[in-house]
């Protein structure tokens, strides 16, 4: 009989196969916790609204670190974007695109 290792998330109980997944995913889930307690006492909203947003919130902290450090236009891009995109936005320069004939 086969033994395998799995590391379980205490806060929702997710499994993993390897130790890192398991902490990034509970650190995630703690950075989300810290956030919707943070809207719940600056704005009057109902608890799973304010949960929701924590979540959404922790799931795109990189994309959020990116727009606090004076790159807003990450949050409006599209998954199959990448930053090189957003560099050339910025810069002005133009890319050309084929037209679809």
């Amino acid at each position: 009989m086969a033994v395998v290792a799995v590391w379980k998330c205490d806060r929702d109980g997710a499994m993993f196969d390897n130790k890192k997944d398991a902490e990034e995913h509970d650190k995630m889930l703690e950075l989300a916790a810290n956030i919707t307690y943070l809207i719940e006492q600056n704005v009057e909203i109902d608890e799973k609204q304010s949960e929701a947003i924590g979540l959404l919130l922790a799931k795109h902290r990189e994309k959020l670190a990116v727009a606090c450090k004076g790159k807003p236009a990450v949050l409006i891009m599209d998954k199959e974007e990448s930053e090189d995109s957003i560099e050339d936005k910025e810069s002005g320069t133009v890319t050309s695109l084929a037209a679809n004939q």
